[in-house]
């Protein structure tokens, strides 16, 4: 029996056969803006220990961003074993005034360049908000909605979003590096309004970040990723341990590896673990939910 599965699998055209989705872990799931600093060394040295094959950096969460270091955290991953397979950034395009928004682009296109040295193929951005609701817990509770500033609409800041971007794309093509817009709080909650911005875009150079836990509590998570799913490149997976900083979900991880296999996606999986508990016990219980879901 063995003997002629073994036979039947070398028959199989290598591209017809299913691929483990691999998994990440977010430098964020050890440091969300709260607790004692973790190095970015110490977060690939844990994820190497538990099976982890890539570690995704918080631009925010690093130390320095000399050349010297760069090049420490790139050959310390390497050393590692670990994949270094998105680079997550913040950045605003969501302004009325120009120098603010034009601001915006030159950190983006600092970050891409940042990014292209750390051989990061991938970098996570955001479209920015309103900021009308600038305590984030109420953000939360208004479901991640907030209005615009007087005097402006919605449609004004999708436009804002779409320029900033484009504004970034031919240093994006010049690095090699892809960007990926994440459905976060603010302008992309709603993800027909992610899709919009993407859409007009209209770029080789700019895909989806498909978070699992930023969708608005109007909707159910898995309709949201199943309608975003077949444009993502990049994939957050959020789990809460200890019950969640900010909130806290219950997802099937199950349910949304089928999603995200029935949308043929093959890319990466990055743990983010939003949870209180302490990263150094919840980090590997999410691995093993993640691990269980996704196949090893």
């Amino acid at each position: 029996m063995q003997r002629r599965t073994l036979l039947a699998l070398a028959a199989t055209p290598i591209f017809a056969q299913p691929r483990p989705i691999r998994l990440a872990v977010s430098t964020y799931s050890y440091w969300h803006f709260k607790s004692k600093f973790v190095p970015v060394e110490q977060v690939i040295d844990d994820a190497a220990r538990m099976g982890f094959e890539g570690v995704e950096i918080l631009h925010r969460g690093m130390e320095a961003e000399t050349p010297a270091y760069l090049k420490k955290l790139k050959t310390h991953a390497f050393r590692a074993g670990i994949a270094l397979p998105l680079f997550s950034i913040h950045q605003d395009f969501v302004s009325p005034f120009i120098d603010l928004r034009q601001e915006a682009i030159r950190h983006t296109e600092y970050c891409i360049r940042l990014c292209a040295q750390l051989g990061i193929p991938c970098m996570r951005i955001n479209s920015g908000r309103w900021k009308t609701i600038p305590n984030f817990n109420e953000l939360m509770k208004a479901g991640g909605m907030e209005p615009p500033i007087s005097g402006f609409v919605n449609d004004d800041a999708i436009k804002w979003c779409v320029d900033g971007i484009r504004a970034c794309l031919a240093t994006a093509e010049k690095e090699g590096v892809l960007l990926a817009l994440e459905n976060h709080w603010g302008l992309t909650t709603q993800p027909d309004d992610l899709l919009r911005i993407y859409k007009e875009v209209n770029s080789p150079w700019l895909g989806l970040n498909v978070d699992t836990g930023n969708f608005p509590n109007t909707i159910s998570p898995y309709d949201g990723i199943t309608k975003l799913a077949p444009h993502a490149i990049v994939v957050q997976a959020k789990t809460y341990q200890g019950g969640g900083e900010y909130y806290t979900l219950d997802l099937d991880y199950k349910r949304i590896a089928g999603i995200l296999r029935a949308a043929g996606y093959r890319g990466w999986v990055s743990l983010e673990m939003e949870g209180k508990e302490d990263a150094s016990t919840a980090v590997p219980k999410a691995y093993r939910v993640l691990r269980e879901a996704f196949g090893s």
